[in-house]
Formats: C-alpha cells, structure tokens, sequence
C-alpha cells in the first residue's frame, strides 16, 4: 500500500479541488470547514441545505469508503483529553486565523490570496514544527 501511497493522496487532493471548486462555482461559497461548521452551530434554526449536506458528506464519508478498501486510522489509542485539548486549540488558531487549512489553503491559495498565502506558510511551518517535536 505504501507504494501507491502517492497516487491515493494525488486522488484525495484532486477530490477536495474538485469540491471546492464545485461549491464556488455553482453555489459562490469558500469551501472553508471551520466557516461552514461554525456557521451550522452559531446559525439560527434556517440553516442552509448545502451547510448541512457538507458536513454530513464528510462525516459520512468513511462508510462509503470502507468497502473499497480504505480505511481510517485506529484513533482508540489516542488520550480522549489530548484530543479534546487539540480540538481546542484548533478551534481557537481557525478563529484567529479567520480561516482554517481547507478555506485558505485550498480555496485562498488557488485564489491568490495574499492573506491565504501567509496563513498557509504559518500552518505548514507550525505542523513541521510539531511532527519534529513530536517525532
């Protein structure tokens, strides 16, 4: 599997341009996660119907990946607190950033944002920084 490691992630970065270019181009929207799943839970009871079936596509999408194959990885030996804290914290960095990896990375760099540029510099200098610590 580790071979063809490459060709699976060249797949899963042309299905995420694809979406995001899809969801700008027919629905004028930035295909940012945190701006869309804060929206769902800040919103007032009319949330829109791409919001929604946004989030339940990527919640969703494991099941239908599994039988071809794929899987996630086993997250049982992560520490739950760990995980709560991290989510945290990201919560916190898209919020200062005004803008999460998929909003500015994907969406903000393909639109020549200078913004989106820098940011995604910083979450790439910052994530090398932590696999290093980490590692």
């Amino acid at each position: 599997m580790m071979e063809q490691s490459w060709i699976l992630a060249l797949i899963g970065g042309a299905l995420i341009g694809a979406a995001a270019f899809i969801l700008m181009f027919f629905n004028g929207k930035i295909a940012g996660i945190s701006g869309i799943t804060s929206a769902l839970l800040v919103r007032s009871p009319k949330i829109p119907l791409w919001q929604c079936a946004f989030i339940a596509g990527l919640i969703m999408a494991p099941w239908f990946i599994k039988p071809l194959g794929f899987y996630l990885p086993d997250f049982h030996q992560i520490n739950p607190w760990v995980a709560v804290i991290g989510g945290f914290l990201v919560g916190i960095g898209t919020r200062l950033g005004n803008g999460c990896t998929s909003g500015h990375g994907v969406c903000g760099v393909a639109r020549l944002s200078p913004r989106s540029i820098v940011a995604t510099c910083v979450f790439v200098a910052f994530g090398m920084l932590t696999a290093s610590l980490v590692h």
